[in-house]
């Protein structure tokens, strides 16, 4: 039996969302400002013991690894999977994710002073090696990098896992209800009154953005969408102007804890054509010889992570204020990869 909940209780569940969600932008624009290099995580991750599907994989006792993570919430919650892992198969971790931009991030790892990190196939495609037009396909996707980045940097990219947290547009359920939008193509027949967007300056301009995209869902910028109609804000403030009917779609990210906690619909891309930005463990060349374990480690744990998966645990940290560390650590007890 589903359970009802009043008009009240659902004003009062949102506006506890927006709270929580307006002091932990603020609390993360000053971690953000402080981060200056690498390792400014901080705190201590635990370590359990192996178990289920994990229970056989060989010892990394002897073996030295360094982690990254770029410096939001879901890379936080990745860095921080590995990191218990790792320590889990008896490796000596170091901690070192938190490092602020992607381009950090690679560069970390290139110049080996960060032998594993999580990295996403469309990030790496475009931004890393150079690469103007996405491939539609998830799996020839991640072909493509795999094959391009051993070559070129000897890093190793395992199986890719199912979720894809790629560029999405999304509206309150109950607006995208109303105007009867379920995915992109609908745009065209949004009146124009309403068709207003919410898109952050990045997305504005790059090449898989805003106006490339308008153009293939046929309503181009200036003749089909008035430029006043777009809206230009920080990537945190389009959740907070999606629901305060500011904008009536919004640029978002496909694993985004707030698209649950603000009760958004996430319109399909139905002519595929944002990237895919499946994600997948990246690891250095070198290390992966001398522990093809690693493989094992990390298969079982890649294979769980779904669009729902993240969404729940990036909700966890995003608006129930949970710590990344916190959240990682229960998710893999309770999946039964490690015990405490």
């Amino acid at each position: 039996m589903r359970h009802t909940r009043t008009r009240a209780q659902d004003r009062s569940t949102r506006h506890t969302a927006r709270r929580v969600l307006a002091a932990l932008t603020t609390a993360g624009l000053a971690t953000t400002t402080a981060a200056c290099g690498l390792g400014t995580a901080g705190g201590r991750a635990p370590a359990g013991e192996l178990a289920g599907p994990l229970a056989e994989v060989k010892s990394l006792e002897g073996t030295s690894i360094g982690v990254g993570s770029k410096n939001f919430t879901e890379q936080l919650l990745l860095g921080k999977m590995a990191v218990i892992l790792l320590k889990s198969a008896g490796a000596d971790v170091k901690d070192l994710t938190n490092i602020p931009g992607s381009a950090s991030a690679r560069q970390a790892q290139t110049s080996g002073q960060v032998q594993m990190e999580w990295e996403y196939t469309g990030t790496a495609w475009i931004s890393y090696l150079g690469e103007t037009t996405p491939i539609p396909d998830e799996r020839r996707q991640w072909e493509a990098v795999r094959d391009r980045d051993l070559k070129d940097n000897s890093l190793v990219w395992l199986d890719p896992a199912p979720m894809n947290n790629t560029y999405g547009f999304a509206a309150r359920s109950q607006v995208a209800k109303e105007l009867g939008t379920t995915k992109l193509s609908d745009f065209a027949k949004v009146p124009k009154d309403r068709l207003t967007l919410c898109v952050e300056s990045e997305f504005n301009s790059r090449n898989d953005g805003l106006q490339p995209m308008l153009k293939t869902y046929g309503v181009p910028l200036g003749s089909g969408l008035p430029k006043g109609n777009v809206k230009i804000l920080d990537t945190g403030a389009i959740y907070a102007a999606i629901d305060q009917g500011e904008c009536t779609f919004g640029e978002v990210f496909t694993t985004d804890g707030r698209i649950k906690a603000l009760d958004l619909t996430v319109l399909e891309d139905d002519k595929s054509f944002f990237p895919k930005y499946n994600v997948s463990p990246v690891i250095n060349k070198a290390l992966l010889d001398e522990a093809p374990q690693l493989r094992e480690l990390f298969k079982p744990v890649t294979d769980k992570l779904t669009d729902e998966t993240l969404i729940e645990l990036n909700a966890k940290v995003d608006v129930d204020g949970q710590e990344p560390v916190e959240v990682a650590n229960e998710w893999l007890i309770k999946e039964g990869f490690i015990t405490e």
